[in-house]
């Protein structure tokens, strides 16, 4: 089956369904990162993955990686560790400090598809009201987080780090509940690995996920749940 080229003039995507099993879920090459064009491939199950010197290429793996909030849960290590060093926890503080960290670290450990042009398009959709980041801190130091994408009552994860022990998993049980307070109902992950596992992320069939999603972005949701504040939820 061939890759399918998009149209620089317009935001179409072919659908997910068409995309190659190998490699899994490459479904689309070129286009732009406009907010346009995210909103729309993020709306379709769809999301850019590529690396220095790549065009953008656009993805829609089969199965999908997902997580329901109140399937996320804090064990007991991860409950130490945040009363250890008293991760205080905020959203939408600092989102382009969170996703340059989230870069480095990847660039440090195997190589970052979250090149300049990732950071510009995802803070372009921070500011339009999309994407969001949740902070972790430590003694008032940055020292985990996430951010992701949220349509409706999705939300559409890309990245997160640490810099401390147990911060970014501090990061995802906070997203946990925030979500399961705010009436969102899936977590997309993308793709399982192994650290995901670990956080409880299962597979689910694209059809199935596809499926979903299509109900869940069309979903209001609370927006001012999504304002810079404080998060004050326990371990």
């Amino acid at each position: 089956m061939a890759l399918y080229e998009l149209d620089p003039d317009h935001l179409h995507f072919p659908p997910p369904q068409l995309a190659l099993a190998s490699p899994n879920g490459l479904l689309a090459i070129g286009g732009d990162l406009s907010v346009e064009r995210l909103i729309s491939a993020y709306s379709n199950g769809i999301f850019p993955w590529y690396n220095p010197g790549e065009p953008i290429l656009w993805w829609s793996p089969d199965p999908r990686g997902v997580i329901k909030p109140e399937q996320i849960t804090a064990n007991r290590s991860l409950k130490k560790s945040i009363r250890k060093y008293n991760y205080r926890f905020t959203l939408n503080q600092c989102f382009s400090a969170v996703i340059d960290n989230c870069a480095k670290l990847r660039e440090r450990n195997e190589g970052t598809w979250i090149n300049k042009d990732i950071q510009t398009a995802y803070n372009n959709l921070h500011r339009a009201g999309y994407a969001h980041s949740l902070e972790v801190w430590s003694n008032d130091q940055l020292v985990g987080g996430l951010y992701g994408v949220l349509l409706g009552s999705l939300f559409c994860g890309e990245s997160m780090f640490h810099l401390k022990t147990d911060a970014s998993k501090a990061a995802f049980n906070c997203l946990g509940k925030h979500c399961l307070a705010n009436g969102v109902q899936l977590i997309d992950c993308q793709m399982v690995n192994p650290h995901l596992q670990t956080l409880g992320v299962y597979e689910m069939p694209r059809k199935d996920f596809l499926k979903i999603a299509a109900q869940l972005i069309h979903q209001r949701n609370h927006s001012k749940s999504w304002l810079p504040q404080e998060l004050n939820y326990g371990p």
